[in-house]
């Protein structure tokens, strides 16, 4: 058994049964008697749970799981080919597994075999201009023979028809819908939207005839607004909008400056979303708005950003909402769909759903009315802002229970103590930077933060029957400096490359393309101050119009800026100066703020180790019933510190878990690229195996002919691991 640092052995099983599952997975008990059980939707089920009611393969018999098929996409084989990561959680339908490949291709598997069916290139017109982002599933709509897969590559949401792999021309314009459409134009925002940049990374929901969608956005100055959309499933034609920025007049508006939503944007649920199909209910989770660290545009509440909402699914009016962050200026999205599950409180049933957070919140809901089953208070934070312009919310939501699952405050007794130099590396930031409180405003000075990315990541929770929740979660610690762009202008007389730069590429980059240090694996995003020995004119003009990774394609920026850019990179560009300077004031569109980040740049050892204490990444699960933890284990781990007698520290992990009847939780996510079973009521890890790349994805199980199988894609390139292109499967012999 691995390292367990927390163990409260209080397993409480509740009959509290699980509602609204999808019609396939009712009354199909027991499950392990059934000769095809699928895996229909992204999360499982439309609940989201990711729970499964099989039990073929269970704690008995786990250990002799085998390899039983590979699927390769053929792709990232080529090591001078751009390596993108696979995070798709795919679906069976009917014993068919549906996924995507690394460069956003959809394809058919038999689900038995792992034997092609199909594969629909988005990319075969040479016309069309290969835009990659992140893509994290897809999803089904039948009625009778008419079946269809619908995902999104960059802008546009694709129909696709199941049986062949073909564009079915009907749908919206000849099989695609503008994910711009219902966003806004110069009449209701002051400015076209249809350039700017928008995808979706995680997929949406079907309900009756409506694909309901979120989106991912810019969080700089040029970012779209992430408002909710509703198509019709059978023509692609528009049916419901929900303003996350609200527009004059609406309810929310009052929560941001007068104007506020003609120049800011974000807001948006790029996380993902479930279903409640019984009482016709969608629940969605948004980020924050932009731009990122910095509101002085923006002064208030700032409704609806960091959001849990509950929307009429037919008609997409606002049924409740919860902030979980008030005028962020952390970057706290909510990084995951919210989770459906039953669980007993004050002695009755309750329909609930919970919701994970950044910095390691789980928040309870009645599913009907909103209201948190566990207290929350509104907790006095830090006001007195650093910056000009900026005006903090005095309170922050803090739930009662359950008790965070990540880290929440930096003080110098959770420094590393690795070795006497880590020790003394990162305690020289710690005595020279800013931390404390998690609201702490943003600084020029510096500050070391939590919250940043992880607890919870979008990889998301699994919840079983008994009201239980398995959570991952990461505690990273993140060094924030923010700067004066308007200053830096002025003084600096920066040229229009590096202006340019700025305000598209610094908020992961940094200003110039410095970053800031934090040690050799320190940066979340590389420092381009050399990129010109790594990468060719024509390999950066290609990444800025495809994008790659978490990295987005920036096709929305004309040609021209784009060049302007790489000259700037390859320091290659005339010192002719820019005219064009930051301000606070500017009413025109993209906004340009005058204050900056550093880049979204972790704080590291100089060995490139996290520079806090282990544990660095966590396993959880959660009573819902009694907001109360069974166990905590860590996750993962770095096979060179355990041969030095290092305990298990747990790595940074993204991806999620699934449990089963089995009484398995099984996950990947972790920098050892290893795929794992645990006892889920014990936390103790009975199986696991090395993937032949990282398995940076939610792994999915289903039964085809009365044979249990367990699905995940190895897709790696993350911490600069080996990228993979497989999905792999495993079964008992």
């Amino acid at each position: 058994m691995k390292y367990i640092f927390k163990l409260t052995v209080i397993v409480v099983w509740l009959a509290t049964g699980c509602h609204h599952q999808p019609p396939k997975e009712e009354g199909q008990q027991p499950a392990d008697r059934q000769k095809t059980l699928d895996w229909p939707t992204y999360g499982g089920n439309n609940a989201g749970n990711r729970y499964s009611p099989l039990t073929q393969i269970n704690t008995s018999n786990v250990q002799q799981l085998r390899l039983a098929w590979t699927y390769d996409t053929d792709e990232n084989n080529n090591p001078n080919e751009r390596a993108m990561s696979i995070q798709c959680q795919p679906i069976v339908v009917d014993g068919i597994l549906y996924g995507a490949t690394p460069q956003m291709k959809l394809f058919a598997v038999d689900a038995a075999t792992g034997k092609q069916l199909w594969k629909f290139d988005p990319f075969a017109d040479p016309d069309k201009k290969p835009r990659f982002h992140p893509l994290r599933g897809v999803m089904y709509w039948e009625d009778g023979e008419d079946k269809r897969i619908l995902y999104s590559v960059g802008s546009f949401l694709y129909a696709i028809d199941a049986a062949n792999g073909k564009q079915i021309k009907s749908f919206g314009t000849q099989g695609t819908v503008d994910l711009h459409e219902g966003l806004g134009d110069q009449e209701t925002l002051g400015h076209e939207v249809d350039q700017l940049s928008i995808s979706a990374s995680t997929p949406g929901v079907i309900y009756k005839d409506l694909v309901i969608m979120g989106s991912s956005v810019s969080e700089a100055g040029d970012a779209p607004p992430g408002h909710i959309r509703a198509f019709n499933v059978r023509t692609g034609k528009l049916a419901w909008v929900f303003h996350t920025i609200p527009l004059p007049g609406e309810f929310g508006y009052e929560t941001w400056s007068e104007d506020a939503y003609q120049k800011i944007g974000g807001a948006n649920c790029w996380a993902g979303m479930v279903l409640d199909e019984k009482r016709g209910m969608v629940f969605l989770g948004t980020g924050s708005p932009s731009v990122d660290f910095y509101g002085g545009a923006r002064i208030g509440q700032n409704l609806f950003a960091n959001c849990v909402v509950a929307l009429d699914a037919e008609t997409g009016k606002r049924k409740w909402h919860f902030q979980t962050v008030h005028h962020d200026l952390w970057d706290r999205d909510l990084p995951c769909p919210p989770t459906l599950l039953t669980v007993e409180h004050q002695g009755r049933q309750v329909d609930a759903v919970a919701q994970a957070t950044k910095d390691g919140y789980v928040f309870l809901f009645d599913r009907d009315t909103g209201t948190p089953l566990f207290e929350v208070k509104e907790v006095p934070v830090p006001t007195t802002p650093t910056l000009p312009g900026e005006q903090l919310w005095p309170t922050q939501p803090v739930p009662v229970k359950p008790a965070p699952f990540a880290m929440q405050e930096l003080t110098e007794d959770n420094i590393t103590d690795r070795t006497p130099e880590a020790h003394a590396y990162v305690l020289d930031r710690f005595r020279n930077s800013r931390h404390g409180s998690k609201y702490m405003p943003t600084s020029l000075e510096g500050t070391l933060y939590f919250g940043f990315g992880g607890g919870a990541e979008w990889g998301g929770n699994a919840a079983d029957p008994q009201g239980i929740l398995y959570q991952n979660s990461n505690n990273m610690l993140w060094w924030l400096v923010m700067r004066d762009v308007g200053k830096e202008s002025a003084t600096a007389q920066l040229t229009k490359g590096e202006t340019l730069f700025n305000a598209n590429c610094a908020a992961c980059h940094g200003i110039g393309g410095k970053g800031s240090g934090g040690g050799e694996g320190g940066q979340a995003y590389p420092v381009l101050t050399n990129v010109g020995k790594r990468l060719s004119r024509e390999q950066i003009r290609s990444l800025l119009a495809t994008g790659r990774g978490r990295m987005p394609s920036f096709q929305h920026i004309s040609e021209d800026n784009r060049e302007t850019i790489i000259n700037f990179l390859l320091k290659t560009e005339s010192q002719v100066k820019a005219l064009q300077t930051a301000s606070n004031d500017d009413d025109n569109f993209p906004y340009m703020p005058p204050f900056l980040n550093n880049g979204n740049t972790q704080f590291r050892d100089q060995d490139g180790y996290p520079a806090i204490k282990p544990p660095w990444g966590t396993l959880n699960a959660i009573d819902m019933n009694t907001g109360e933890y069974l166990w905590q284990v860590t996750l993962g781990e770095y096979p060179e510190l355990t041969k030095q007698g290092i305990p298990a520290t747990g790595t940074e992990n993204h991806g999620g878990p699934i449990v089963t009847a089995g009484g398995l939780v099984f996950i990947a996510a972790t920098y050892d690229e290893h795929l794992r079973a645990f006892d889920k009521q014990t936390g103790e890890i009975v199986w696991e195996y090395k993937l032949p790349a990282g398995g940076f994805a939610t792994p999915i199980t289903y039964m085809v002919d009365g044979k249990q199988y367990l699905v995940i894609a190895a897709g790696g390139t993350r911490y600069e691991l080996k990228p993979g292109g497989s999905y792999v499967a495993f079964a008992l012999p």
